[in-house]
């Protein structure tokens, strides 16, 4: 059981490291409530589950191993992001600027989930996740490589579910206060620069 716990102070330490993801259900917390953004926490576990079960498949690592295959994704998840970015950037110029206003009717949680699995898919970050940093704690000790990855993973989706319902959260919360319609503006146009600014990042990064 330390074993496991040693595991999942870590997992979440990392899983609560500000990016791409985080940020986005902070803005899906903000812009669509609880239950939205914890819906679209989904999408992102589908993700990490997929990587998971091909590091326990032995993909993982001739994936991390493969610069060509590192590079397509990164620059998929820069391409990504910078749509994200520029499409909620776009939707606080419509119109008059005294006049805009967020839409009322709130995206459905399906639309939430592929966002949130689009860019945990594409974050060559979250691949060595699980090729480099999970291994570290396999041992021949407890048992079969594959069920140790299961059971590691396992952890650290919770681990992630957790951190990311902390955001959620934060985003709920902010979304109460009731903000203005032209400061609720401006955090849509500080998410999406943020946005663009992090696919910049990353494919600027050598990942």
């Amino acid at each position: 059981m330390s074993w496991l716990l040693v595991f999942f102070g870590a997992s979440v330490l990392i899983a609560l490291t500000p990016g791409a993801n985080n940020l986005l259900g902070l803005h899906h917390g903000m812009t669509h409530g609880v239950r939205r953004g914890l819906a679209g926490l989904g999408g992102r576990l589908a993700a990490f589950t997929l990587l998971i079960a091909a590091v326990a498949a032995g993909l993982g690592q001739l994936l991390a191993a493969s610069e060509t295959a590192l590079t397509i994704i990164k620059w998929a998840g820069a391409g990504y992001l910078l749509y994200l970015g520029l499409r909620l950037l776009r939707s606080t110029f419509r119109g008059n600027a005294d006049a805009v206003e967020l839409p009322t009717e709130p995206a459905s949680a399906w639309r939430v989930t592929r966002k949130e699995f689009g860019v945990a898919i594409t974050n060559p970050k979250a691949i060595l996740i699980f090729t480099a940093f999970v291994p570290q704690f396999i041992d021949a000790a407890h048992g079969p490589f594959p069920a140790q990855i299961a059971l590691l993973g396992a952890v650290y989706l919770l681990a992630e579910f957790l951190a990311g319902s902390v955001y959620v959260g934060l985003g709920a919360a902010v979304q109460s206060v009731k903000l203005s319609r032209r400061t609720r503006r401006n955090v849509d146009r500080g998410t999406g620069a943020v946005l663009v600014g992090l696919a910049g990042v990353l494919a600027a990064s050598n990942a």
